[in-house]
């Protein structure tokens, strides 16, 4: 467990912070944007889950649990000092994102158009969710392409921002109340 008592240290007064290893870098360093998009995703899942209960609730928690667990896992990296041992995502997080993508598509009805987001106040959250989480993912692989990066954290991005999409289709009425793109169909003004 992590013991916080004292919440501001100073350290990063002249726009640097720590890496989990002790590594000192930029704030603005790609890696600590990287982590820091995927707390914004977190933050945007937390606005959804003020509108969720049940089964969308608790796999919504689960998703927070784990992107701090990825936000761990960016924190340190992997050829650091601390690389041993460090918290890593691992493949039956993103296991478990598939087998709750299988589940909850199988219940929605076929998509005749794209999804615009809309709908229900927690579907438009998780398509909020939804577009940060990409912008995570394509952060990590720009930075999985000039230093390693773990290959199941970016394959947990990848299958999150399908289970966000997803999971919002099925709290809009199982997709009956999703709100579809109409190609062209604003062009007479209409």
């Amino acid at each position: 467990m992590v013991t916080l008592t004292k919440i501001y240290t100073r350290g990063g007064d002249k726009g640097e912070t720590s890496l989990g290893d002790g590594t000192r870098v930029a704030k603005h360093a790609l890696r600590v944007a990287a982590y820091g998009t995927v707390d914004e995703t977190n933050g945007v899942i937390g606005l959804a889950r003020l509108h969720t209960s049940g089964d969308a609730d608790a796999m919504l928690g689960r998703v927070q649990n784990d992107l701090f667990d990825l936000g761990a896992d960016l924190c340190t990296p992997e050829t650091g000092r601390k690389a041993e041992g460090a918290l890593r995502i691992v493949d039956a997080q993103v296991d478990r994102l598939e087998a709750e993508i299988d589940a909850l598509n199988a219940e929605l009805e076929p998509l005749t158009s794209f999804v615009l987001p809309g709908g229900t106040p927690a579907s438009a959250y998780l398509h909020l969710a939804r577009t940060v989480a990409r912008r995570a993912e394509r952060m990590m692989t720009e930075l999985a392409a000039i230093e390693p990066v773990n290959a199941a954290a970016v394959r947990y991005m990848n299958r999150l921002s399908d289970h966000l999409f997803v999971l919002a289709r099925h709290l809009n009425d199982r997709g009956r109340g999703d709100v579809l793109w109409q190609p062209g169909g604003t062009r007479d003004g209409g």
